[in-house]
């Protein structure tokens, strides 16, 4: 029986000729990450594990990222701590405010991770990697202290679930409502410890910036991680941002996966999340009259430059409704400033929108964006959990930068088209 793409990735870390689901492996770490909440914690079991030195300071990404700028005295402490321990281990890729980004737009931006690499992270959207082929999977902070320690870390192969792409995209559809549409098909465990990998036609006519929505969001349907093949905006993407090698593993034509789900892109609709699973998913003739006050679009799902220019491309010349508060959260500093000089921003701005810092603040209800009881928030985040942007009253609703700009407009879940 032949080998899924994710398979073939954790045989070769592994130094095995064939892997099968189920196996227990120990593979090679191409990159170990963790944020300022995960790494304190780890850095702590690995001060207990008794190595002196990390197994290579090139290989390991600190990135203070969800409570700064510091929110308060305890976060400061947690970002000291890492920036102590960047600086005890001369750690090559640690992020400081003023270079900082949401680590998983950052670190394809660095070109940290490529096509190939195994990718360990102290936080579960980590799978995003998988848009450039990698297989990139989030583990506890004390899997990431041992990763720091030898560079390996224990694996069962996962089992494998086909995405079988075709057609395009309609207009003001992005890769967000794709990701929302599939997790309101199979559940928030309808991947459970499956690799989600998705192929065909349709899969390469999506944007890198769509493709690293959809990976990420994996997560949110149980998956161990997502993954594209590569092909040539792949391999032109890395060629802009990386100068590692790479290698491309493709599935075998006999590779077995428990499942095959064909979809074809030009019959996805704008898709919103109900609170509160992401599984909650909803067409626009199920939405109903639903008033928001806040609306954020940003976040390592959907901060990135398209991003943004979507929004700006519905809000600009327009101005949102009266006390709705629109909170823009670019998801690094080279997005800041190329959607500064390209007059995105001031778009967004003129339009009445707020601009931050990149931060993964209100995605958590950490901070720079908590909600009272009885709000609701139209969000480019990837969770609506109970409570997970403030009050346990209230309500979170996950959508495209399309949809989240065109509700700012009118104060309610709004389809593009009906602004446009």
């Amino acid at each position: 029986m032949g080998m899924t793409m994710t398979q073939k990735i954790l045989a070769n870390a592994a130094g095995l000729d064939s892997v099968k689901a189920g196996d227990l492996i120990m593979a090679e770490l191409s990159l170990v990450l963790g944020n300022d909440i995960t790494s304190p914690v780890a850095i702590k079991e690995f001060g207990k594990i008794g190595s002196a030195r990390v197994f290579d300071k090139t290989k390991i990404a600190l990135v203070p990222d969800h409570f700064t700028p510091n929110k308060d005295i305890k976060s400061a402490e947690q970002c000291m701590t890492v920036r102590n321990f960047a600086a005890e281990q001369d750690i090559l890729n640690y992020f400081e405010v003023g270079e900082v980004g949401i680590e998983h737009a950052l670190l394809p931006e660095k070109g940290l991770v490529a096509a190939g690499d195994v990718v360990i992270g102290a936080d579960s959207h980590t799978c995003t990697y998988g848009a450039l082929g990698a297989f990139s999977t989030g583990v506890g902070s004390t899997d990431m202290a041992a990763g720091m320690a030898i560079g390996k870390a224990w694996f069962k192969v996962p089992e494998a679930i086909r995405f079988n792409l075709t057609g395009r995209l309609n207009k003001y559809v992005s890769g967000k409502d794709l990701i929302l549409h599939i997790i309101g098909m199979i559940g928030v465990d309808g991947a459970l410890y499956k690799s989600m990998e998705f192929t065909g036609e349709g899969a390469h006519s999506l944007t890198m910036d769509d493709r690293f929505t959809i990976a990420n969001m994996a997560i949110e349907a149980g998956a161990k991680n997502g993954i594209f093949e590569v092909d040539d905006k792949t391999r032109e993407y890395m060629k802009e941002h990386s100068v590692k090698e790479y290698k491309e593993f493709t599935a075998d034509a006999d590779a077995e996966y428990v499942k095959v789900i064909d979809i074809d892109l030009s019959k996805v609709p704008h898709t919103v999340a109900f609170p509160h699973l992401p599984e909650n998913a909803k067409t626009p003739d199920n939405w109903g009259d639903v008033a928001i006050n806040q609306v954020v679009i940003g976040s390592c799902t959907n901060g990135r430059l398209s991003d943004l220019r979507r929004a700006a491309a519905i809000l600009k010349g327009r101005h949102v409704k009266k006390g709705i508060r629109v909170l823009v959260f670019p998801a690094t500093q080279v997005i800041y400033l190329e959607a500064l000089k390209d007059g995105t921003l001031s778009a967004l701005v003129e339009a009445g929108c707020v601009i931050s810092a990149p931060t993964c603040g209100p995605c958590l209800g950490g901070h720079m964006g908590i909600l009272a009881a009885g709000e609701r928030c139209i969000s480019t985040t990837n969770r609506n959990f109970l409570g997970r942007m403030g009050h346990v009253e209230s309500e979170v609703y996950l959508a495209s930068p399309e949809v989240a700009a065109a509700s700012a407009l009118t104060g309610k879940i709004t389809a593009p088209e009906e602004v446009m």
